[in-house]
């Protein structure tokens, strides 16, 4: 059996992914957008959802399944779908050229 980390998608982002059209390809998780809620011991991803289903833990549209390796599965409406989790974005102060500085360098 292998182990599998429960992500749930937040309210806010979950109403969004309800309604927008289904893409096929690999879907790109925000993390900001999901909580770690438990594991679950299971043979797959289907089994997962098996095991999950019917309690209070069951797996919703939009939640995501990752196994200790890494891998990521998106729930959607047609199964479990290939995901992986985006990387965020780097932030800088208004007025930091990451580029300025690598030209002064270069011009001295």
């Amino acid at each position: 059996m292998a182990r599998f980390r429960i992500h749930r998608m937040k309210d806010h982002p979950r109403q969004h992914f309800r309604w927008a059209p289904h893409l096929s390809g690999v879907a790109q998780l925000k993390p900001r957008d999901y909580e770690l809620a438990g594991e679950v011991d299971a043979l797959n991803f289907y089994d997962a959802w098996a095991i999950l289903r019917g309690s209070s833990a069951a797996l919703d549209i939009g939640d995501a399944l990752e196994t200790e390796s890494g891998e990521v599965r998106i729930c959607k409406y047609v199964g479990f779908e290939e995901a992986r989790w985006a990387a965020p974005e780097v932030k800088t102060a208004p007025g930091d050229d990451p580029m300025a500085g690598n030209a002064a360098s270069s011009a001295a």
